[in-house]
């Protein structure tokens, strides 16, 4: 009894059945071929990039990322392309959505491609502590986006890869230890060797900085107001480079106001040389008809 609503001709659905099966079981086979592909270069091409000593980061994107996704799409293609669908048309389209996707997602391409440059280049890494252009702290997470630092506020700060790349970016921590440099003005009546000493007794009792290399104390310039000394330190860590520094500062001064050596204010003096009599003749000559009146 044929209880379907239309008639079935089981001789073509049979012949159809075992012409499609061939079809099938090649499209099973090429995505087999391409899995077994995959497992066999993905751990070659992991441990060729680590011993040219990628970072693990990109090396990561490359193989899970880039590699995987290009083996897995090129083995879909092939197997559709076995099973009898024209994928000419599906790429067509699937280009003019990329070319679309493009031009609308500028500014996160741009970031990716910047992303790529910073585990390729290596500026810095995880751990490290960063200056930018408007942050200061230490990287903990580096995206192929965006670079995530924590600042001394412990404030979690997300930075576009681009703008690191397009700006000034200093890295505390590429060679370890660190130099602090506190910049104190003295008077110009005070002796600079006297002050050197003093301040360099100091900074003895300042934590955190080393005692070797050893501190010292520099004349760096000729203010307009003061003799302008540099106060230099250094520090193992740099996550305590700032921290050092404000102790630094208030070493400083306590020692200088102990000392009696005077830490000038900004100012001008104004010199009035002698003024001839004449000048005050001809001044008496305009100020006498108001002095009438």
């Amino acid at each position: 009894m044929n209880w379907l609503p239309f008639d079935i001709d089981a001789d073509r659905l049979q012949t159809g059945v075992l012409a499609f099966l061939p079809r099938l079981l090649a499209a099973l086979l090429v995505l087999l071929a391409f899995w077994a592909v995959l497992r066999i270069t993905q751990p070659a091409i992991r441990a060729a990039l680590q011993r040219a000593q990628f970072v693990d980061g990109l090396i990561h994107l490359l193989v899970d990322g880039l590699f995987r996704g290009a083996v897995i799409i090129i083995g879909i293609a092939m197997a559709m392309s076995q099973l009898g669908i024209n994928i000419t048309a599906l790429l067509a389209g699937v280009g003019v959505a990329g070319i679309a996707l493009g031009f609308a997602a500028q500014e996160t391409v741009a970031n990716m491609i910047a992303g790529f440059l910073i585990f390729w280049d290596r500026p810095f890494k995880i751990g490290d502590y960063i200056t930018t252009e408007t942050e200061y702290g230490e990287v903990k997470e580096i995206t192929l986006r965006t670079t995530r630092i924590r600042t001394l506020d412990n404030t979690y700060v997300v930075i576009p890869n681009r703008q690191i790349i397009g700006d000034t970016l200093v890295n505390h921590s590429m060679y370890g230890e660190t130099r602090v440099v506190v910049k104190i003005g003295i008077a110009y009546k005070e002796r600079i060797a006297e002050a050197r000493a003093v301040l360099l007794e100091s900074i003895k009792g300042v934590e955190g900085a080393m005692t070797d290399p050893a501190p010292d104390v520099v004349s760096r310039s000729l203010g307009d107001s003061s003799v302008n000394l540099e106060v230099r330190v250094w520090v193992d860590d740099p996550s305590i480079e700032r921290p050092v520094g404000a102790r630094l500062v208030e070493a400083c001064k306590v020692a200088l106001d102990a000392a009696g050596i005077e830490i000038p204010f900004p100012h001008q003096q104004l010199f009035v040389e002698d003024i001839n009599d004449r000048v005050w003749e001809k001044a008496a000559r305009y100020l006498r008809p108001r002095e009438i009146e």
